[in-house]
């Protein structure tokens, strides 16, 4: 805050945002603290109410009228009873939804970055929603089929799962880098990814960040771990789907790009 006020004069860095980068520092471990130990705890765990039905909501959150007049102590200990009966996978699911929706909502009021529009900024949070939408399915999908004999794939899908929080406080697939007009001599100076930073920069992201190490992580599910459900074949094809899409769409992002200079060079030298 300090530097944003003082050094840049209330404006956010463009591509990156260290305070987003800091939350996530400072959230992640706990993460993986309680999904390792629920994971290791799974077994040995009390009968508990899941919250899938606004019945079992209304349990949690009626307190028992039947005790008389409750002092503070006894007030806060039935608090503590009730919040206790619900399943700890319950818990850590709602964690990854507020840490998500923070994300997005942090994002939204934090200053804008130097050279960012609003109508960037707009993007960029309606990309976070359907980016935040993807991870929590992808968490809660795959450790749910993580069987009691596998610990080692609750350190792999926690650790892409990780890795692609990076989407957030790195945002270069957004943001354009708008290029004033060239001459002649400039525009042969040009490159790819100076032209289709965006462009590239998405596709860079749903390859390595995004749908290319969940695809990963989904095969490896259902060929050495041998779990096999719909769902997972579903999401498995439409991650497989938007690799092979972005791998078209580069394909035909440096096609064009070879074809303009080259229509380019020809006219510089007919003049």
């Amino acid at each position: 805050m300090i530097v944003t006020l003082r050094s840049r004069k209330g404006k956010d860095y463009k591509w990156f945002s260290p305070p987003i980068l800091m939350f996530l520092i400072s959230i992640i471990p706990s993460i993986w603290l309680l999904e390792l130990h629920h994971q290791q705890e799974k077994s040995n765990e009390p009968e508990c109410r899941k919250l899938d039905s606004w019945e079992n909501v209304l349990k949690v959150m009626v307190l028992n009228s039947t005790l008389g007049n409750l002092t503070d102590q006894n007030y806060l200990k039935i608090i503590e009873q009730a919040f206790s009966t619900v399943c700890s996978n319950e818990w850590i699911l709602a964690l990854h939804q507020i840490l998500l929706i923070l994300l997005i909502v942090g994002k939204w009021l934090l200053p804008l970055g130097g050279g960012v529009t609003k109508d960037e900024l707009s993007q960029l949070l309606l990309i976070f929603v359907g980016t935040a939408a993807d991870i929590l399915e992808f968490t809660n999908e795959t450790l749910s089929d993580v069987q009691e004999n596998s610990p080692q794939l609750v350190y792999i899908i926690l650790a892409v799962w990780t890795w692609s929080m990076l989407q957030f406080p790195f945002h270069l697939a957004v943001v354009n880098s708008k290029r004033d007009k060239k001459d002649d001599q400039e525009l042969e100076e040009v490159t790819l990814l100076s032209k289709h930073s965006t462009d590239i920069w998405s596709i860079v992201e749903a390859l390595f960040i995004h749908d290319g190490p969940f695809l990963v992580v989904r095969l490896t599910v259902m060929t050495y771990f041998d779990v096999f459900h719909q769902m997972l074949v579903f999401f498995s094809i439409k991650n497989f789907l938007v690799v092979i899409l972005n791998l078209y769409r580069l394909f035909i992002i440096c096609h064009d790009f070879r074809l303009s200079r080259r229509s380019s060079k020809r006219e510089i030298s007919e003049l």
